[in-house]
């Protein structure tokens, strides 16, 4: 183990499991260097469906921009376009999505690098969950090591992961945002109910890595809080954040409104963020303790996996002195998984030592469950959840080549590739994965 010092930690990834030196490097020098393939839950083929199913490959869209312009051109509104899940914007990734219009209109979209192929119609949407996990294909450049280094400290780290038999499943630095890691913060002051906080510090809250046109509108923004002026002067890139400004031009004082404006996912997201912040933070004191990821200890909640092989984040079975040989044996044969708790209303803490760290980070932020209830934002509010503490690695292969060093692997959902990469790099820079 590894206390990381770097920007990382703000965000809770305050260690490193492997004890290897990193390679250093960056990744998404290019969008050719992250390429993400989706591996999804296809809804059956039926010419009598209302949906046009298609695969939608795009370059450089971030999710929710995509959604945003889709709509826009198909004409339809944002909740008639269905997805399985989020993905990153730099890279080229590849996603099933489902839409409320015709086969042609869908077939016959052309945005400006984004690509439509593969259309048939289904009775069935997609909706987030629909996805077993994604592929990627992912380049490290700009390493200073030698080549013979970086094999070296390669084969130490993939020698640690494979022994413990996955990677610590950290939320990555995408939740949180790479250039402006505030996601979360905005969940703390909305769970805190200080909503103009909340606010100003999706909108304003200028970050030096930034660009100087966006850092310097939301630093007049925080100075003078004119939203009718800022509406004149800030970049039209900033679409969320011109939402936001528009409405409270339109209704002062009225913060939730401003939030409610925004897309419902991205709602949920700013609570889910901070649950991945507290997430974080127990999963690196965990780690710090030296308790293990990969067998159970009394007090720890394993998830039994599904039918798909994968974790049921809201059916734990706590471990007890009474079954933990056969939470041990069960979690060996991945057929279960250690948990950690992702905090809201109806959330339940761990037993023994497992509970007494989830306790330890909620009281250091002067938590409660009721504060996860934010009647003013419904989409804001969450009844919590579990999750596995070790994401496994399916299909690892690595190879250094004279420009790059070439990663592949597949994770389940809801796992980061670049926290598995951070094990191998170790710089510590929010950047260096952005």
């Amino acid at each position: 183990m590894q206390e990381c010092r770097g920007a990382e930690a703000e965000i809770g990834l305050e260690v490193f499991f492997t004890d290897s030196p990193g390679i250093g490097g960056r990744l998404k020098q290019t969008p050719e260097d992250f390429i993400v393939d989706e591996i999804s839950l296809p809804p059956a083929e039926d010419d009598s469906g209302s949906y046009s199913i298609a695969k939608v490959t795009s370059q450089n869209w971030e999710t929710n921009r995509l959604v945003r312009e889709l709509s826009k051109t198909l004409r339809i509104s944002r909740d008639r376009i269905g997805f399985a899940g989020t993905k990153d914007k730099r890279g080229i990734t590849s996603q099933l999505m489902s839409f409320q219009a015709s086969v042609d209109d869908v077939r016959n979209l052309n945005l400006h690098q984004i690509s439509i192929s593969d259309v048939y119609r289904s009775k069935k949407p997609l909706t987030i969950g629909d996805l077993i996990g994604n592929k990627f294909i992912i380049k490290c450049r700009n390493s200073a090591l030698s080549k013979d280094e970086i094999q070296a400290s390669i084969s130490q780290t993939e020698s640690q992961l494979s022994e413990l038999g996955g990677f610590p499943n950290f939320f990555g630095v995408q939740r949180f945002g790479a250039v402006r890691p505030v996601t979360h913060l905005v969940g703390k002051w909305i769970a805190k109910g200080d909503l103009e906080k909340a606010v100003m510090t999706y909108v304003a809250n200028p970050m030096p890595s930034e660009g100087d046109d966006t850092r310097e509108a939301r630093a007049q923004l925080e100075l003078d809080g004119d939203f009718e002026r800022a509406l004149e002067y800030y970049p039209k890139t900033l679409t969320f954040e011109r939402m936001m400004v528009g409405y409270l031009v339109r209704n002062p004082g009225d913060y939730a409104g401003s939030i409610e404006i925004l897309p419902p996912n991205l709602q949920m997201m700013f609570i889910h963020a901070y649950q991945s912040y507290l997430f974080n933070k127990m999963l690196s004191e965990r780690i710090r303790l030296d308790l293990p990821l990969n067998k159970p200890v009394i007090g720890d909640v394993v998830l039994p996996v599904d039918r798909s092989g994968l974790p049921d984040h809201d059916h734990g079975v706590p471990t007890t002195e009474n079954n933990i040989d056969l939470v041990e044996r069960q979690v060996k044969k991945g057929k279960a998984f250690i948990s950690s708790v992702l905090f809201g209303t109806d959330s339940t803490f761990s037993e023994g030592t497992p509970g007494e760290i989830e306790r330890k980070i909620i009281e250091e932020e002067k938590l409660s469950s009721s504060d996860f209830m934010i009647p003013l934002i419904h989409q804001c509010s969450s009844k919590g959840s579990r999750r596995e503490i070790l994401g496994t690695i399916s299909d690892m292969e690595s190879r250094v080549l004279d420009d790059c060093t070439l990663f592949s692997f597949s994770l389940n959902k809801g796992c980061y590739a670049t926290v598995v990469l951070r094990e191998f790099m170790k710089n510590g820079t929010l950047m260096d994965y952005s």
